[in-house]
């Protein structure tokens, strides 16, 4: 009896303890969230995604258009360099691999990879792309941000084409269909999903990174999309605007950081949602 009083005292203070965690981080989310909605949305304006920038002291003037354009282009150079070598490598560690010790240590590397800090990526960029090219570059950073991605992915796809029955691999190898002919019209299309999930995500996680654009592809208050020089980008165009002491400048670094809360948060909901039709299905 007073085994069982120790046992439910101590669930009691465990889930309460648990509780009160989980209210503080809700707590602080909710405060971020409110101040980014309040101020941010106080400070939107058409003229954000119409005009580039203009010094601070033109009232009314000036917006971050070629920002959002250089961050757009940035994503997209790092997705096209990362999405199909991340793919492909999950594809080689799931089915070619899946039996190697140097495989399982590679997958144990992309784990550790995730968590490495993005200033630590941005700073091996600058070693190996700005500094021989001789300046920062719209190339350095998509590399970068492309190397954030490619271990998200590639443990997704590893873990969803692990997923996959064996017994749907050797059903089409009895009808006479090749390994890659099982892979991609096969594998891939039953773990599609959640391959394109992990996309979405990573592709959410490089959109509001700033450190490693810092030391790779910087920033440009000019309108010039030439990734062979200095591209403007979004988050860094925030963390200097909201540093500077313009009034101006700081309402539209609130403004660009609601766009980019919004858009994240739109990119998580529809992984979400994916998610949870998968598992319906």
């Amino acid at each position: 009896m007073n085994n069982l009083k120790r046992r439910k005292a101590a669930n009691f203070i465990a889930m309460t303890l648990a509780s009160l965690c989980a209210a503080v981080g809700l707590a602080l989310l909710f405060i971020i969230l409110y101040d980014v909605l309040v101020e941010g949305l106080g400070s939107l304006k058409p003229r954000l995604f119409t005009q580039d920038p203009a010094p601070p002291n033109i009232a009314g003037a000036g917006g971050l258009r070629s920002a959002f354009l250089g961050q757009g282009l940035l994503t997209l150079a790092a997705s096209i360099i990362g999405v199909p070598l991340g793919i492909l490598g999950g594809t080689f560690l799931a089915e070619y691999g899946r039996h190697l010790r140097i495989c399982r240590f590679i997958s144990t590397l992309s784990d550790m990879a995730v968590s490495i800090p993005s200033i630590v990526i941005g700073t091996f960029a600058y070693a190996i792309l700005v500094k021989p090219m001789g300046g920062f570059n719209g190339w350095a950073g998509a590399v970068a941000l492309a190397i954030i991605i490619l271990p998200i992915i590639v443990r997704t796809t590893e873990e969803m084409m692990s997923m996959v029955p064996w017994a749907l691999r050797e059903a089409a190898f009895a009808l006479g269909a090749p390994y890659h002919k099982v892979i991609t019209g096969i594998v891939w299309r039953a773990s599609m999903s959640g391959i394109f999930t992990g996309v979405l995500l990573a592709i959410a996680r490089v959109a509001g990174e700033t450190a490693p654009l810092l030391f790779t592809s910087f920033n440009s208050n000019f309108f010039q999309l030439n990734m062979s020089r200095a591209v403007p980008s979004l988050t860094v165009s925030i963390y200097q605007y909201a540093a500077s002491p313009y009034e101006s400048w700081v309402g539209l670094a609130w403004a660009a950081a609601f766009v980019v809360t919004i858009l994240v948060l739109i990119l998580n909901i529809i992984g979400r949602i994916i998610v949870k039709m998968r598992k319906r299905d």
